[in-house]
């Protein structure tokens, strides 16, 4: 008499797949994407006029396709752009080659110098997407640490730990991210 091969049971089988299954989604890791949390204007009305910004109220930053910086018309590095912008918006001894300034009265900070300064940022289109994320890192931080300077000097805590909306719009108002990027194009080795 033949003997009978012994089954194996089905249920069994199908606990063991869902225990590896979740397994292996609790041990996987996944890359976190990496973004630009700021907030794009509105776009422009038809009939509203584009205004004439001097040339010295323009700080130019150019990144080739090999990641290289071309800042002000000079090789740049990355690890100096924070400082530069910084120095380029606050211009605080009104030198001529930095952003020029403007007095402005804003409620709850008095009178104030307001930079009338625009970061141009382009790119090539083989840029990688790191550095141009390491580039607007770089930017950001600059405002950033322009506003909690402003923001301890006047209200004695950083621009992140004020709690009146009041005092945040007028820190906004003396210190505005003016940022523009043009188009990616070829720009060149």
């Amino acid at each position: 008499m033949a003997r009978k091969t012994p089954e194996i049971p089905g249920s069994s089988l199908a606990d063991i797949a869902f225990l590896l299954l979740i397994f292996f989604l609790v041990t996987t890791t996944m890359d976190i994407d990496m973004g630009i949390t700021r907030k794009l204007p509105p776009p422009p009305k038809e009939d509203t006029e584009i205004p004439d910004i001097k040339e010295r109220n323009v700080f130019k930053i150019l990144i080739n396709k090999n990641d290289r910086l071309l800042v002000e018309g000079k090789p740049g590095n990355i690890r100096d752009l924070r400082r530069q912008v910084k120095e380029f918006i606050d211009n605080p001894y009104n030198r001529e080659n930095l952003s020029s300034q403007k007095t402005k009265q804003i409620k709850n900070l008095g009178t104030v110098e307001v930079s009338e300064g625009v970061i141009s940022l382009k790119n090539d289109r083989g840029t990688s997407y790191e550095m141009y994320i390491k580039v607007q890192n770089e930017l950001a931080a600059a405002f950033n640490e322009l506003k909690n300077e402003l923001a301890m000097q006047k209200f004695g805590m950083k621009y992140d730990e004020i709690s009146k909306q009041e005092y945040i719009n007028a820190v906004d108002k003396a210190i505005p991210v003016a940022i523009s990027e043009a188009e990616p194009e070829n720009v060149g080795g």
